[in-house]
């Protein structure tokens, strides 16, 4: 720690893209690794040594999956499962999304066989990054969910758990000295406004007192100044934009076109029905007076 520091002038990609997130947590480096480890730890507020890293998707390489979203699936050394995902856009259902997806880590676990249990169900993680969205109402930055009554505010102490950092509530927190700031809100921060070269001072703070931080940065750093590197990953997040924007371009004509065509089919069955009743012998004032003109 202490030897890297960020400079106004430097360039650096915005580690809130999806893709970007997962490049600079799932290298098989030691920077790497060991800020993921440090990353899981802050977020889950456990000491945890991340040892493995699912293929939880298509490869990268495979354009026709680049929209799918690169969340990071990864077993701690103890065994506990924990899934991180980058969100610089959720969707107004990501809470419910998340819901899914956690019951979906801890059921997965294999418990099959007669030397098995429930009792060897691992603990498991759903962590969310929430960029630009406020989700709940109040002023913190950090959830914790897991199964209670409401009622009676009993908890179920179960073993799944759902973690979610809303960027969007750190307008407070980065006026804060580094020094009093939680694990969690130290990565927040860093985030957010680590491509805002206004906040370069606060960002270089974090790294001297986060070791986690500053091997991410490092990473980060390495991946910029890499034009074939920072390349990719750009032509990645051009992809996904590019499909998000057209789906919804596609998804507001559909609804422009449906609109147009029900006025449309209301006008001609109208005329028809009008037909109909003159034909069978209605006087047109009998019409009129049925249709309210």
């Amino acid at each position: 720690m202490g030897q890297l520091h960020l400079s106004e002038t430097d360039d650096l990609i915005d580690i809130r893209y999806d893709n970007v997130f997962k490049a600079v947590f799932t290298k098989n480096t030691p920077a790497s690794q060991g800020a993921l480890s440090k990353l899981v730890s802050a977020l889950t507020g456990r000491e945890v040594t991340v040892i493995t890293i699912a293929a939880n998707e298509p490869p990268i390489e495979d354009i026709g999956d680049r929209q799918i979203r690169f969340d990071i699936n990864c077993r701690a050394e103890n065994g506990e499962l924990v899934n991180v995902e980058m969100s610089l856009n959720p969707d107004p259902f990501e809470p419910v999304r998340l819901e899914f997806h956690a019951g979906k880590l801890f059921t997965g676990q294999n418990i099959r066989g007669k030397d098995k249990s429930y009792k060897d169900l691992k603990l498991s993680y759903q962590v969310s990054i929430l960029a630009k969205e406020y989700f709940f109402d109040d002023e913190e930055v950090v959830h914790n969910f897991e199964y209670y009554d409401p009622e009676h505010k009993v908890s179920l102490n179960g073993r799944s758990k759902i973690v979610t950092i809303e960027l969007s509530k750190l307008d407070k927190v980065i006026e804060k000295p580094a020094e009093e700031m939680s694990a969690a809100e130290q990565w927040a921060v860093f985030f957010r406004y680590l491509t805002d070269k206004a906040r370069r001072g606060k960002i270089n703070e974090i790294i001297e007192r986060e070791e986690g931080i500053a091997m991410a940065s490092e990473v980060l750093m390495t991946i910029s100044k890499d034009e074939a590197e920072r390349a990719r990953l750009m032509s990645e997040l051009k992809y996904e934009l590019d499909t998000q924007s057209k789906m919804t371009y596609a998804r507001d004509e559909g609804r422009a076109e449906g609109r147009v065509e029900g006025r449309v089919e209301g006008r001609v069955e109208g005329k028809a029905e009008i037909i109909n009743l003159l034909k069978s012998g209605k006087s047109p004032e009998d019409v009129i007076k049925e249709y309210g003109f």
